[in-house]
């Protein structure tokens, strides 16, 4: 799993017919800060999660493994949004304070 933060959306009218319906998120990994690193990519997102928001990631197989993504050729997946990081004892992400 990643840490990452939508960073956008992206918008596909011809695709296969498995991701018809699926919102298309673009993200970018962070640090456990919400620091960004790496490029965007793209992943479906299964929680409605929204720009802005610091979400967990998968890749590879395991972005196959949620309901809505099973048997869905993708590669990467949002399945989770983030509501706090804490570290060491302190909270170091808090996405409503």
């Amino acid at each position: 799993m990643l840490i990452a933060k939508v960073i956008g959306t992206a918008v596909s009218t011809i695709k296969d017919e498995r991701l018809v319906g699926r919102k298309l998120m673009i993200v970018r990994q962070t640090d456990e800060y919400g620091t960004p690193h790496g490029k965007p990519f793209i992943a479906i997102d299964t929680v409605d999660a929204g720009e802005g928001d610091l979400v967990l990631t998968c890749s590879g197989s395991s972005a196959r493994q949620t309901n809505q993504t099973k048997d869905t050729p993708v590669d990467a997946v949002i399945m989770s949004v983030i509501d706090s990081l804490n570290i060491d004892g302190k909270n170091v992400f808090i996405k409503n304070p």
